[in-house]
């Protein structure tokens, strides 16, 4: 192996913990690139010796759009690369095949996939504490595989089949907002961190709802705790969503 680049948007953290993990497991020198707080689109060439993570969580069934330009100014050279999706307990739908398809569409040889689940971003009590012990044991034997595969030789990797479906499904907008209480103090990092520009740092206490993709980042990286859903669309919707989302899902993955 050369380089291992470890990339990830992780607005509530989950997808940092995800690919964290898979990468620990791999020998050689890391390269991270945490697309949220280090937002770059300079074109950037990867080695066919090289191998991409990729990380990414699932808003609306598919790649969450501040990413599309960062990840493709990634050029590979049949560079090796794996695949995830990290999503809330409900569905992946298509965004698996859509970063799939991504990558391959910039000569890289995807030879892994998996869709992984993670605490859901918004209503908290679903899949709350993932991934807990039981998931990062299948992180691990993840890792495990696709390391036997890289190491098995190009000969041998064939073309990847992920679940999805493609024209792929439409993106709908959650249609709540955060914003902050009286507690804030307007220290301006939710300005900084939001990937969309929806926070003025002038009044950080505001959100500009037609900007806003309803990450999450701001919230999780609120110092004070300032940050909230309003509760009057909040509460019935989370528990209308914790009902349809209660069954446990586990991880898949495609080698």
């Amino acid at each position: 192996m050369g380089k291992i680049w470890c990339i990830y948007f992780s607005p509530s953290g989950t997808t940092k913990v995800v690919m964290e993990r898979i990468a620990a497991k791999m020998d050689g020198e890391k390269h991270t690139w945490d697309l949220l707080r280090e937002p770059d689109v300079t074109p950037k060439t990867l080695q066919p010796e090289d191998v991409l993570l990729v990380g990414v969580p699932v808003f609306s069934g598919r790649i969450p759009t501040p990413c599309i330009p960062m990840l493709q100014s990634l050029k590979g050279a049949q560079t090796p690369a794996i695949a995830v999706a990290v999503y809330g307990n409900r569905d992946y739908d298509d965004a698996l095949l859509e970063l799939k398809n991504m990558l391959e569409e910039q000569a890289f040889l995807v030879i892994g996939a998996a869709a992984v689940v993670a605490q859901h971003s918004i209503f908290t009590k679903v899949a709350a504490g993932r991934p807990d012990a039981e998931d990062l044991e299948k992180l691990d034997l993840f890792s495990a595989e696709c390391i036997e595969r890289l190491q098995s030789g190009r000969m041998n990797w064939k073309e990847l089949q992920v679940k999805g479906n493609k024209p792929y499904r439409e993106i709908s907008n959650v249609p709540m907002k955060p914003s902050a209480d009286t507690t804030c103090t307007s220290c301006g990092l939710c300005a900084r961190l939001c990937p969309v520009h929806a926070i003025d740092p002038a009044n950080p206490r505001k959100t500009d709802q037609t900007r806003c993709i309803s990450c999450t980042a701001c919230i999780a990286a609120c110092p004070q705790g300032a940050r909230h859903f309003p509760k009057l669309m909040f509460v019935p919707a989370s528990v209308a969503f914790e009902k349809k989302c209660a069954i446990r899902r586990e991880p898949e993955w495609f080698l």
